[in-house]
């Protein structure tokens, strides 16, 4: 069988260009203009012929920097995490605390731009963009600082990342589905639970969750709920640490 020789093309790898025949339009126009468009319309509502229009540039201008739409999902999903923060300095004794912070805050950055978690299914070259490699490599500097070796930080990474970005994929899908009922978060949570109430009868230990949720704050508990079961990870991890540190 012949091997497939095909080689990755990646618009992270990828020298920038310039046309010499029109003024530059540049990486940062069409990113900016990609997430304007994707903010206000969905992830749908993307097109490279859509994106030209809006950038008073035909598609072909936009083929100058990138080669199809999955490349421009790559630059804007990156993009969105600009503003994810680490911290100045690495205490090794705050390492908890650090990626509690980093998890709120990418969290935080996935419901401001909720279509990531649809574009980051089809994009997986997205996590090479530089700011996505600039939080991945300042986790394992924490880790690194807290006592964990290499094989356990990677683990944990992997971990910390699979939970932060399947939490909020699923709180993303729910939001949506909340803003096309038209109703309120806490008017949505009354109805739903109504009829989880009725659904649950014949499993009481269900149904005992239920009617708990049933008196909390919506937008609040959502947010707790993230931390909490961040927290049972860092547990875990906290325990892996010990185990490597022998403390």
């Amino acid at each position: 069988m012949a091997a497939n020789t095909q080689e990755f093309s990646s618009v992270w790898t990828r020298p920038q260009r310039e046309r010499r025949d029109q003024p530059a339009l540049s990486r940062e126009q069409i990113v900016s203009e990609a997430l304007a468009l994707l903010d206000t319309e969905g992830y749908d509502a993307l097109s490279m012929r859509k994106l030209g229009t809006r950038l008073n540039a035909g598609a072909t201008s936009l083929y100058t920097h990138v080669t199809n739409k999955d490349e421009i999902l790559e630059l804007a999903i990156d993009e969105a995490f600009n503003d994810v923060r680490l911290p100045d300095t690495i205490d090794p004794a705050n390492w908890r605390a650090d990626l509690l912070t980093l998890g709120s805050d990418v969290r935080t950055a996935v419901l401001s731009h909720p279509w990531i978690s649809t574009a980051m299914t089809g994009a997986g070259l997205a996590y090479l963009g530089p700011n996505l490699m600039r939080l991945s490599e300042g986790m394992f500097a924490i880790l690194e600082a807290a006592g964990f070796d290499d094989t356990s930080a990677d683990r944990a990474a992997n971990a910390f990342w699979s939970y932060t970005f399947g939490a909020t994929s699923g709180e993303t899908a729910m939001l949506t589905t909340i803003a096309r009922s038209g109703l309120s978060d806490q008017e949505y949570m009354a109805k739903f639970m109504d009829m989880a109430e009725r659904v649950t009868r014949a499993y009481p230990r269900i149904a005992r969750r239920y009617d708990v949720y049933r008196n909390l704050d919506v937008v609040q508990s959502r947010e707790d709920f993230f931390m909490e079961e961040l927290q049972l990870i860092l547990d875990g991890l906290e325990v892996r640490r010990t185990r490597g540190t022998g403390k």
